[in-house]
């Protein structure tokens, strides 16, 4: 059982000082705070996904195909069998984790992946449980119908409401009128209930040419997922093309306008993608980088570990190897950028709030890292 973050600082405030594998790599201030960056765990092979299954236990995919097990009181790392076979080619793999909202209950963990259907992958969404050093009831909820010969832009992240349902990304699959295409699954975000099933409230579910479980279209390659749940905003971050990564704020039914609209340029030359910036009937996003971060996570921060973090979004830059920090105000505006992170020249991939409000996040170079308060 997660404690709560007091009891948990106080845990580990005890136990940190005989902490031996985890080394600092640097400290630095953010909002007025000061923070310790940390490396707890190297030798991962692109560490996708991240999930806590308790106070001192990380889950953790890799998009080779592999379930690793980060044991934080000791810096140990082991192998859960059991994950499903996976198309482990180009951007495919195995994807995201997360706990299911009443995972205490039922035990449910979610992943996406990539599904090898016919020597091609399609991007799914599974649940399994955790038993002792290996998954058991391996459950396909969704493969889905996003099929194309490329393997570029599954997706895919996984965010959950606080009314039941659950939401993930798939990407275009490379295809770029999958966009704006409502017979696949590919370039949307999709809303299923936990058990896999399609909601009645979702905003297609009554036209036949439509695919239910789609609940936003027109997203190039959705990497960050994240669920504000006192606001009940969900926030996704995008891959445009050169100079086009979106930040957006998501709503029932809503095109985002991929490929139609795009304020990036062509990675070939200087031509803009699509016939403008802007449309009637698509939406505008939050905010756009130029140039390019190329963004691999999303985060909703909530802890007191960093309050002056509490409500702000955090991304995982692939490209411009930071972590971008935006500050958002209370009407879901972005006000603010920092980029944090930037000396250590990495790649970061995913990222996870502990239950002491810490920061976590992984490198595709194999290391896990985490972010402390420094007093």
């Amino acid at each position: 059982m997660i404690k709560k973050a007091a009891i948990g600082c106080l845990l580990w405030g005890l136990v940190l000082p005989m902490l031996s594998y985890s080394k600092t790599l640097l400290t630095a201030h953010s909002d007025g705070m000061k923070y310790r960056a940390e490396q707890v765990a190297d030798g991962l092979a692109i560490p996708w996904g991240m999930v806590f299954i308790n106070d001192s236990q990380v889950l953790i995919t890799e998009r080779s195909g592999a379930l690793k097990r980060l044991n934080l009181l000791n810096g140990k790392v082991d192998t859960i069998s059991g994950v499903a076979a996976v198309f482990s080619e180009g951007q495919g793999g195995l994807l995201d984790i997360a706990l299911a909202p009443d995972h205490q209950k039922t035990g449910w963990i979610y992943f996406t992946y990539s599904k090898p259907i016919q020597e091609r992958g399609v991007t799914a969404l599974a649940r399994a449980k955790l038993e002792n050093d290996r998954l058991t009831d391996w459950q396909d909820l969704l493969v889905t119908q996003s099929s194309s010969d490329t393997t570029r832009h599954f997706g895919s992240r996984i965010a959950f409401d606080n009314e039941g349902h659950l939401f993930f990304t798939v990407g275009d699959r490379g295809v770029r009128p999958n966009g704006q295409d409502l017979t696949t699954h590919a370039g949307s975000v999709l809303r299923l209930n936990l058990d896999g099933m399609v909601p009645k409230d979702n905003p297609f579910v009554k036209q036949q040419a439509v695919l239910p479980e789609i609940w936003s279209y027109g997203h190039r390659n959705p990497q960050g997922l994240s669920y504000d749940l006192k606001n009940k905003r969900l926030w996704l971050i995008e891959h445009g093309p050169r100079g086009g990564d979106e930040l957006n704020l998501i709503d029932a039914g809503k095109n985002y306008g991929w490929p139609v609209i795009s304020y990036g340029k062509e990675y070939w030359g200087p031509l803009s993608v699509g016939e403008a910036t802007s449309k009637e009937g698509m939406e505008q996003p939050i905010k756009y980088y130029d140039p390019s971060i190329a963004p691999g996570s999303l985060l909703f921060y909530t802890g007191d570990a960093f309050p002056n973090w509490q409500g702000d979004l955090f991304a995982g830059a692939l490209k411009l190897q930071h972590l971008n920090h935006i500050k958002l105000n209370s009407a879901g505006e972005a006000v603010g950028e920092e980029r944090l992170l930037g000396d250590l020249n990495e790649r970061i991939r995913s990222l996870t709030q502990s239950p002491e409000g810490w920061v976590y996040l992984s490198t595709d170079s194999g290391k896990i890292i985490r972010l402390m308060p420094e007093e």
